[in-house]
């Protein structure tokens, strides 16, 4: 990797630009850390490191209002040296030539002085150092699991991203991302039965393996009854993990565009969206805050490319709170600038976090805790993590996926045992409809997202009637002569 410091590549970039063309460019230089560990022994570690430049050239047209007709090109390269970034540039450049015009055409957001102080800084990096304390309790943890016939395996990774955005409207940006998972899997001694805890972090020192631990052999003490259930609709208590998911997956279909166009679950019969209509009979906000705390993330647009909600002409436009479900109401969309047009809405970018939170009216802090939530629940199942979530219909978001690493029975407020797996086809809008109790809002890691998406905070929540379509194969002895179930 060349020694070139990543904003003076967008300054570069940016100066190669031909005289009077329009131009946006991003530098990304990152950094990751991981440790991995496997039958209650650390197994492997490493450190690396990456860089990519993009380049967004845009050749204006003759014959509109200006911004109304251009052409965008889009050239994306990895490891660039100093000697390389002209051939980058040239590249987009012709490539905006070549194009037909962007339906998004835009002016370019204009420049900010007030953020240039930031711009000179170096980028951030993490190390193996990140670790430091989390490698030293983790030593303990697993020892102690040995000598309590538990087997732990997992990992713990650390990334930091630096991006410098330039524009030849003056803009200059810089955000620096911190992201950090462990997920921690304990089983049985004879491997029978399986537990997993996850946690997200910025940077560590509020990660504690011992209390995971101890959870899991909890979880693993409660699987030495079990029950055998068949499909159905049963009252179920979704985790923190399991509600992430599902709000994820509800967020990602959210946007302005496909819901104007009548392609998804938040498209208004007859033409329009579903903004203003009742989700939900709880008092539930659903939004995203770049500044919310523990998940702080890019407080502005960065768009490598555009999308049908994202358009490389917003690059460095303000994305500051916003709320997509407020008191159990829609009140809002993604979109860009482009896009909240068509769909006659105000812009409101994406934002990479996401909260769910509820409480009862007029009794701020009323949420319950989960241990609270199961002593009151009479009979339902309480789910540890969902995983290969896939959609089945756009127009009811109706998912489809699998329970994993623990059904719990709960009679009478508490656990009574081990319920075999199940496929599950809900949506969640449609569940939002069926809740009937809202927990506390705490961080927590998606199991099914956490390769994409980290900086959520959700409840859990208490569901009626949720549709555990079939039992999983994988829950089905094997039989001689058959393959296992998958």
């Amino acid at each position: 990797m060349s020694q070139i410091r990543p904003q003076d590549t967008v300054e570069r970039a940016l100066a190669l630009a031909k005289p009077g063309g329009e131009c946006v460019v991003i530098a990304d230089e990152s950094s990751t850390a991981n440790l991995r560990w496997a039958d209650n022994t650390l197994t492997t570690n490493g450190v690396a490191a990456a860089r990519s430049l993009t380049v967004i050239a845009i050749d204006r047209r003759s014959g509109g209002p200006a911004g109304d007709a251009a052409g965008v090109g889009v050239v994306s390269r990895s490891g660039v040296g100093p000697d390389q970034v002209e051939d980058v540039v040239r590249e987009a450049e012709k490539a905006a030539e070549q194009a037909s015009a962007a339906e998004d055409a835009a002016q370019l957001v204009p420049g900010d002085s007030r953020v240039r102080s930031e711009w000179e800084e170096s980028p951030v990096a993490t190390d193996f150092g990140v670790f430091r304390t989390l490698a030293a309790e983790l030593g303990d943890t697993l020892r102690a699991a040995e000598g309590a016939g538990r087997k732990l395996y997992g990992f713990a990774e650390h990334g930091v991203t630096s991006t410098f955005l330039g524009t030849s409207a003056g803009l200059r940006l810089r955000h620096d991302q911190p992201t950090g998972r462990l997920e921690l899997n304990a089983k049985s001694a004879d491997l029978t039965r399986s537990a997993w805890a996850g946690a997200a972090t910025r940077d560590f020192t509020d990660v504690e393996v011992a209390a995971l631990d101890a959870g899991l052999a909890e979880r693993l003490s409660w699987q030495a009854r079990r029950v055998e259930l068949p499909a159905g609709r049963y009252e179920t208590l979704l985790p923190p993990t399991a509600v992430a998911d599902l709000m994820i997956a509800l967020y990602w279909s959210a946007g302005a565009r496909d819901a104007a166009e009548g392609r998804t679950v938040f498209a208004k019969p007859g033409g329009g969206t579903r903004i203003g209509e009742r989700l939900t009979g709880l008092g539930v906000d659903l939004f995203s805050d770049p500044a919310y705390p523990g998940l702080e993330c890019e407080p502005f647009v960065v768009a490598h490319a555009s999308g049908r909600d994202s358009s490389v002409f917003d690059n460095g436009l303000p994305a500051g709170r916003a709320s997509w479900i407020s008191s159990g109401v829609l009140s809002a969309l993604h979109s860009s600038r482009h896009s909240a047009a068509l769909a006659g809405l105000p812009p409101t970018p994406a934002v990479d976090n996401l909260i769910m939170s509820a409480e009862a009216p007029g009794a701020p802090g009323s949420a319950a805790p989960p241990e609270s939530m199961i002593a009151s629940t009479k009979r339902g199942l309480l789910l540890t993590c969902l995983w290969y979530i896939r959609e089945v219909d756009p127009q009811t978001l109706l998912l489809t996926g699998l329970t994993r690493d623990g059904v719990y029975l709960v009679e009478d407020g508490e656990v009574t045992g081990t319920v075999n797996n199940f496929r599950f086809n809900e949506s969640p809008v449609g569940m939002l409809s069926r809740l009937v109790e809202v927990g506390v809002t705490e961080p927590t890691l998606p199991r099914e997202w956490g390769d994409y998406f980290t900086r959520a905070a959700m409840p859990a929540i208490r569901v009626e009637a949720f549709n555990m379509s079939s039992v999983s194969q994988a829950s089905l002895p094997v039989v001689a002569g058959t393959p296992p179930g998958r």
